[in-house]
């Protein structure tokens, strides 16, 4: 069962928000992509799956990096200007945890051709949010959105 802020169009965010987490989850993920095979990999890996997984199933509010900015950061910035519904960066959370997920289940059955492939893939689309304000997670749940909501046709 989804959370209410998940499906109310209305509960929007501050759109620097997820990008100021996207580059924290990149330096993150690149950190555990280069270290993979290490405790290191292993515990940032755990860190970032429990990061995404908070974000996902309990909503944006309770992920720590969220907290972090709109404590630390977003006070020490202009009033936010743009807005996105809150519904796709939490679907962008939620495939981020499969990635990780996947990362961590190559840690720990010593495949490391799995753990690359799930780490490198979620470092892309955190890359592409953090540098350029593009949210794979995001676009592919507004696809998503306009594939399942067509009236079928007979």
């Amino acid at each position: 069962m989804s959370s209410p802020a998940l499906c109310d169009p209305q509960v929007e965010v501050d759109i620097r928000g997820p990008r100021f987490s996207a580059a924290i989850t990149v330096v993150v993920l690149a950190v555990s992509l280069l270290t993979v095979d290490t405790a290191v990999a292993t515990t940032l890996l755990i860190i970032q799956t429990v990061v995404f997984g908070l974000g996902a199933f309990i909503g944006l509010k309770a992920q720590p990096y969220g907290i972090f900015f709109r404590a630390v950061v977003q006070p020490r910035l202009a009033p936010a200007t743009q807005f996105e519904a809150i519904a796709p960066p939490r679907f962008a959370a939620l495939v981020g945890f499969m990635f990780t997920a996947v990362a961590l289940v190559g840690v720990f059955t010593g495949v490391d051709a799995v753990t690359y492939v799930a780490v490198a893939f979620a470092l892309a689309a955190a890359f592409l949010n953090a540098a350029f304000g593009f949210c794979l997670g995001c676009e592919l749940f507004l696809l998503g959105k306009r594939v399942f909501s067509r009236p079928a046709r007979v």
